[in-house]
Parts: structure tokens; sequence; C-alpha cells
């Protein structure tokens, strides 16, 4: 008899000031995805992500991933920092995501990669969302963070 899944319904949060960019940056942390799956459309402003996020929000006994975009509006520019654009099946790991104020309301965004890469968003002001994408599956295991 197999186990029945865990259900939840899908996130889909927004985040306008940085207090909301928190609640996107813990729904993001060990969230995996690859090079390739990051798209700046400068004329259009906009930058999506998508990526194989972690379900924290489940209980522990639950190790799952979804299928997870998120996207900022208002992005004046993009800049990285180790890593491999040439690479489009390079993995990267989100730990965290955090924002820089500047004139108000901009600043930028970055996202920390584990391995040292960073990606820099100069953003005329925080205008984000993020959404689940599709059906949770079981993770191999859960992220681990040695305490020190």
């Amino acid at each position: 008899m197999s186990k029945a899944l865990p259900h939840s319904p899908p996130l889909r949060l927004l985040a306008t000031d940085a207090d909301d960019l928190t609640v996107i940056a813990a729904a993001l942390q060990d969230a995996v995805g690859r090079i390739g799956d990051i798209v700046y459309e400068p004329f259009a402003r906009r930058l999506t992500m998508s990526v194989n996020r972690f379900r924290w929000e489940l209980d522990d006994a639950a190790a799952m991933r979804v299928r997870s975009a998120v996207q900022f509006g208002g992005v004046l520019n993009v800049s990285g920092r180790r890593l491999r654009q040439d690479a489009p099946d390079a993995v990267v790991s989100v730990l965290t995501v955090g924002f820089e104020p500047g004139e108000p309301p901009g600043g930028e965004v970055t996202f920390v990669f584990s391995g040292g890469g960073e990606l820099k968003l100069s953003v005329e002001c925080i205008d984000a969302a993020m959404t689940d994408l599709d059906e949770s599956w079981p993770a191999r295991r859960a992220p681990r963070h040695d305490e020190t």
C-alpha cells in the first residue's frame, strides 16, 4: 500500500516591500534551478526564474519539492557574479534573497547562491510574484543546514 502524499494548496506570494520579500526568500531557500531557467527580458524590464523549491511550509515529516516560478518587474539592470552564463545546464541553489534600498522606492535585489554565486537586480521598486506551477513530489532528502 502506498503512502499518501501530503496535500496543501500551492503557494502564491506577492512582494511589494522588503518585508514581503523576506517571505518569498524563505519559500525559495534551497530551491534549485538551472542557469538556463533564468530569463531577463530587458525591454519588458522583467526577470523570471523557474526552480524546484523545497516545500518548507509543510511539516517536517514531508520532504517535498515543487516546480515554482518567481518573477520581478521593474528590473532596470541585471548582473551576475560567479555564475556560468556559458553553461545553461549548470545548477544553482538559492541560499537567500535580499534587498538593499537605493533611491526610494528602488534598490537592489540580490539572489545569493551556494558556491558564492550572486545575481543582482537593480529595480525601480519591489514588484515580485512567486507561484507554484505543478504538483509536489517527494524529495530525495530534506536540505540540511549545519549550525556553527
